[in-house]
């Protein structure tokens, strides 16, 4: 696997999507990743497909997510950087010069053929995690702003304002109660309690 700092926001994506499969997140929900079946098919929808976990794997990651979770949580720049590190030095990688498709020089860390899937995992949520924090900064390592929700994430947007971990749910959930708040309450921004003049 061949990673690099200039893509950061897959990774920093696949980071925030793997903690936020843990039953932490939505207690109701439960483990979103239940069997390696289903970590097939997560590695698969995040641009790592043909993995074939094992039930070691299963387990494996299911700790990385947890360490994973502690990185994006780090209260500062500093603990986060290490953090990041420690993930990328577990695929014991050393950054390359290569160019890429358009003949331009890139930086890339890359994993032995036949590494730990964990290891690849690491190597790629570390270096986005990394770039992430270079680049944006670590006021965009967040907690999810929907109160029943206990999510994390990292804003890779461009204007950096996403309050949600995963916007189209927690988003969603929170929009839905204030619609109800409001239709309970009669506001007339709902429609429904609006008074008509002629």
């Amino acid at each position: 696997m061949k990673v690099s700092f200039s893509d950061y926001a897959w990774g920093a994506g696949l980071a925030t999507d793997l903690v936020n499969t843990s039953p932490l997140v939505w207690k109701s929900a439960g483990e979103m990743l239940p069997g390696t079946d289903d970590l097939a098919t997560f590695l698969d929808e995040h641009g790592m497909p043909g993995a074939t976990p094992t039930g070691a794997d299963l387990r494996q990651v299911r700790r990385l997510r947890d360490d994973l979770r502690t990185v994006l949580e780090a209260g500062t720049e500093d603990e986060t950087a290490a953090g990041a590190n420690a993930l990328i030095n577990r695929a014991t990688t050393t950054p390359v010069l290569e160019r890429d498709s358009e003949r331009r020089w890139q930086w890339y860390l890359t994993t032995p053929t036949g590494a730990p899937l964990t290891d690849r995992l690491a190597l790629a949520t570390g270096t986005g995690l990394l770039g992430t924090l270079r680049t944006l900064g670590h006021a965009r390592f967040r907690p999810c702003a929907s109160p029943t929700c206990d999510g994390v994430f990292v804003d890779t947007s461009r204007a950096g304002r996403r309050r949600y971990c995963m916007p189209e749910l927690c988003g969603n959930r929170v929009n839905v109660a204030r619609h109800r708040a409001r239709k309970q309450s009669g506001d007339p921004r709902t429609g429904d309690s609006a008074v008509h003049h002629r």
